[in-house]
């Protein structure tokens, strides 16, 4: 019973770190009011915050299944062949892999545009709403 309520918990978490990633992403009008750099700089950030909620998300899911997985690349490919995340989004799971390294290790304005510019695509959140949809239906 506590692993499902360690799932809930972490699953909350998720939920409210996506919610604030696609309020960041979906909404070009901020560009009206904020600065170009506040904008990359806090959605990046809140990129990095949905990433990880996402992958220690599907770790508890999993543990719940009975497998032990202590990377995102090993939860990630777990989630791909029990069908959390859709196999059409697999490269682009890897290419948020990396981004989300890359996001760590920011230290100037142009590197955090270059994140930007793959993390406000389309197919980046409708893979990360694709996994969540998936798992809160669980």
């Amino acid at each position: 019973m506590e692993s499902r309520e360690k799932f809930k918990r972490t699953f909350e978490k998720l939920e409210k770190a996506f919610r604030k990633f696609a309020e960041i992403i979906r909404q070009p009008s901020l560009f009206d009011y904020l600065s170009e750099e506040l904008i990359v700089e806090v959605a990046t950030k809140r990129f990095e915050y949905t990433f990880e909620s996402l992958w220690k998300t599907i770790k508890e899911y999993l543990r719940i299944e009975g497998l032990l997985c202590a990377t995102p690349l090993q939860c990630f490919k777990e989630a791909f062949k029990r069908g959390i995340i859709d196999e059409k989004y697999e490269e682009l799971f890897l290419e948020m892999i990396e981004k989300r390294n890359q996001v760590v290790h920011i230290y100037g304005f142009e590197e955090a545009r270059v994140v930007y510019q793959f993390i406000k695509k389309d197919d980046v959140y409708l893979a990360i709403d694709s996994a969540y949809k998936k798992l809160k239906d669980s």
